[in-house]
């Protein structure tokens, strides 16, 4: 593959995109499928970028249901069809004494990483109004799940397999901005897709309260790019859906996603 790929992309990606054009890589010599770890946005957009460049090979994502932000990669020749079997997903639900106990969606997420599980892991964590929640895991992970974890906080859990038929849609209430920005800028589109001072959201990031594909960022000036997720604490998290060109002012115009707590 092309070394010049680099150029298009953050220097922080390389590690990424070495990756991925590995996987390609073993599809095209071994000419069978090969299946990626859970993918953010970004790291989906960026691998579909690299696929794209090949005629024999192609990808789908799958994180269990339609509306999943993390989701696995299968790169496969042109010539098979790919089942849900394919993509190795389980999905778990937690079972635990709503009546006396409450689950967040960061404390659920906190224990399966205090547990040895890699974001890259497992999938998205569903919360429905009710109060239940489920996440999505690999098959490979159910059982090791299962038997190291009896606890989420200090309330005690059960983890039950279920169908992925029936995972909920999380009840994320997303809203379409369009908008022209002076910059793509960390700082600047917080302040933008939250309507509040530059000077409040360059505070945010510095304080280490704004995440870019859930790292930690506190660099004001970072340059964001498309599909990527940002997540500000006690606010909620933004998505770059598209970049639409420059005005004659030289000013973006960007497609925002946004959830407002």
């Amino acid at each position: 593959m092309n070394e010049n790929v680099f150029q298009h992309f953050r220097p922080s990606e390389k590690t990424f995109i070495e990756i991925a054009q590995g996987q390609i890589r073993q599809v095209l010599d071994e000419y069978r499928p090969v299946l990626t770890k859970f993918l953010n946005p970004r790291e989906r957009f960026i691998l579909e970028t690299l696929v794209n460049s090949y005629d024999e090979l192609k990808l789908l994502h799958n994180g269990g249901n339609a509306s999943a932000e993390m989701a696995r990669g299968l790169i496969y020749p042109s010539y098979y069809e790919p089942t849900v079997a394919d993509f190795e997903l389980a999905a778990i639900e937690i079972s635990y004494p709503a009546k006396f106990a409450e689950l967040h969606h960061s404390t659920i997420m906190g224990a399966l990483i205090h547990n040895g599980l890699e974001r890259d892991a497992f999938g998205d964590v569903i919360g429905t109004d009710d109060g239940h929640w489920q996440f999505v895991s690999t098959t490979a992970m159910v059982s090791y799940i299962e038997t190291t974890m009896d606890h989420i906080g200090k309330t005690k859990v059960r983890f039950i397999p279920i169908d992925l038929s029936d995972l909920q849609t999380a009840q994320d209430d997303w809203e379409t901005l369009e908008m022209t920005v002076s910059s793509l800028r960390l700082d600047n589109i917080v302040a933008n897709g939250y309507n509040v001072s530059r000077a409040h959201a360059k505070e945010l990031v510095e304080r280490g309260q704004v995440r870019v594909n859930w790292t930690t960022v506190d660099r004001p000036d970072y340059s964001l790019a498309i599909n990527d997720m940002i997540s500000v604490r006690k606010f909620g998290r933004i998505k770059i859906v598209a970049e639409n060109g420059l005005t004659k002012k030289e000013k973006w115009r960007v497609t925002l996603s946004v959830i407002k707590k």
